[in-house]
């Protein structure tokens, strides 16, 4: 199963071929046996025509030429001989054998008593013996041993026995009986070649309309194949063209529909969160307003500190909204490069950040959102942690980003709950560095729709490491 091809194309080309070498195994066993059956009845009638002719010849031409007659009527496949008394004791049994004999009768014009055929089964006589019966025609010595060989064959199991070999006796109009011995027919002429050439030839025609029609099947589904990718990775999808087979045509239909549809929902979702975010900025004022008003000082204080932090928070998710609403298009970029910048950037207000040297790695992303994802991941890393190194690591086809701080670290049971939106974890993020808790949230969700994750954990030495993971790494 290894070996098998893993492509539409090459799968159709390999069933049509077992298929065509199994249909061309039948029909060549089917014309082999059938030639064969054609060659053995032609090697019988020829036979039987050539005995009734040989017999007729001897009846019209004078005793002194018999001689000269058998000699030049013999051959390789078919033996005469004029003797005293039968090679063949009697009529064989069986029904091959009568319908020889009933050709041979047919063919003399004579009745079948004169007519002894030995079954297809019997065996031959060897060349001694057959000598014998032409040399001493007269000798009933011979012609004994002859019967007893004659029975003792009749002993022979006749399903091992080439059924068109047959021997057979005529009785003459002077008394003598013409004998022949016919051997089996030719072996049927060399096919091989030919089949190989013939089989060659209708592969190479099946396997190339294989591949043309399983590209020609197959290209709607590479498309929606790649349309999907796209799609996951957050990209904009125009609709596919419905092409091809009934089923791939539904198939393309229900992938539009379903794009269709989810883009809808995500839009309605986001307006409607833009909606309400938008909404906030007014309470928000007016409650700001009312809390001037208030004599308590310290309770004035802590009324506004708490509107100025619900006031980032809109503030941030109506900055994500914008930017997601966008619809930024996707281009290759050198990651290294954008890690780099986005360090020089942070480095300028302060961030202690290192970048590990690894040349050129271009990535297909949105480069705006990646950069802002990787500019929370880093400024998480070193408000945090004070410090932070950062370097890209090659798996195959995927490429990971790896951010690491030397600060506390999170407890393990809340390393998947601080990429919820607004967690804040208070023993080891302190309110006053400030922040939404919308960081995390807003990284996880940028890299998620290129089609990559994060994942955060401990390091044994102490710190945080964040993993990002972005798919379709491309070497320059």
């Amino acid at each position: 199963m290894r070996l098998a091809p893993k492509s539409l194309a090459g799968q159709l080309t390999l069933l049509l071929l077992l298929a065509l070498a199994a249909a061309q195994g039948v029909a060549v066993a089917l014309f082999a046996w059938e030639r064969m059956e054609a060659l053995r009845d032609a090697h019988r009638d020829d036979a039987v025509l050539r005995t009734a002719t040989v017999a007729r010849l001897l009846g019209d031409t004078p005793p002194e030429l018999h001689d000269s007659v058998i000699a030049a009527a013999s051959t390789e496949l078919a033996r005469f001989s004029l003797t005293g008394e039968p090679v063949v004791g009697e009529l064989g049994t069986g029904e091959r054998a009568a319908a020889i004999a009933g050709d041979l009768s047919a063919a003399l014009g004579v009745r079948a008593e004169r007519v002894r055929v030995a079954p297809p089964w019997s065996q031959f006589l060897d060349d001694h013996d057959w000598d014998d019966h032409h040399d001493h025609d007269d000798d009933d010595d011979d012609h004994d041993d002859d019967h007893d060989h004659e029975g003792d064959r009749d002993d022979d199991d006749p399903d091992h026995r080439e059924p068109d070999w047959f021997t057979a006796s005529v009785a003459l109009e002077d008394g003598r009986w013409l004998n022949v011995a016919v051997g089996p027919p030719p072996g049927a002429p060399a096919w091989g070649a030919a089949f190989l050439a013939v089989f060659l030839l209708s592969a190479l025609g099946i396997a190339a309309v294989a591949v043309f029609m399983g590209r020609r099947l197959a290209k709607p589904m590479r498309g929606l194949a790649n349309a999907a990718g796209r799609l996951g990775r957050g990209e904009a999808v125009e609709n596919l063209p419905e092409a091809g087979t009934v089923e791939t045509r539904e198939t393309v239909r229900a992938f539009n529909l379903m794009r269709a549809r989810l883009d809808r929902y995500v839009r309605d979702r986001t307006a409607m969160l833009a909606a309400v975010s938008h909404d906030l900025r007014t309470p928000i004022t007016s409650l700001r307003l009312h809390a001037e008003f208030v004599e308590d000082a310290d309770t004035k204080t802590k009324i506004l500190a708490a509107l100025d932090e619900m006031q980032r928070m809109t503030e941030d998710a109506l900055a994500f909204i914008r930017e997601d609403m966008q619809r930024e298009e996707t281009r290759t970029v050198d990651l290294h490069a954008l890690l780099d910048s986005v360090a020089a950037d942070l480095a300028e207000l302060g961030h202690d950040i290192a970048v590990t040297e690894s040349g050129r790695v271009l990535v297909a992303c949105r480069a705006t959102a990646l950069r802002r994802a990787v500019r929370n991941l880093l400024e998480n890393a070193t408000a945090y942690g004070g410090r932070a190194s950062v370097r890209i690591e090659r798996d195959g086809e995927e490429v990971r980003v790896v951010i690491e701080d030397e600060g506390p670290g999170i407890p393990e049971a809340d390393l998947e709950r601080v990429f919820e939106p607004f967690v804040r974890l208070e023993a080891s993020r302190s309110r006053d560095t400030g922040g939404s808790g919308l960081g995390l949230a807003i990284a996880r969700s940028i890299v998620r729709g290129h089609g990559g994750d994060i994942m955060l954990a401990n390091r044994t030495e102490g710190g945080l490491r964040a993993a990002v993971s972005l798919p379709g790494a491309e070497r320059p």
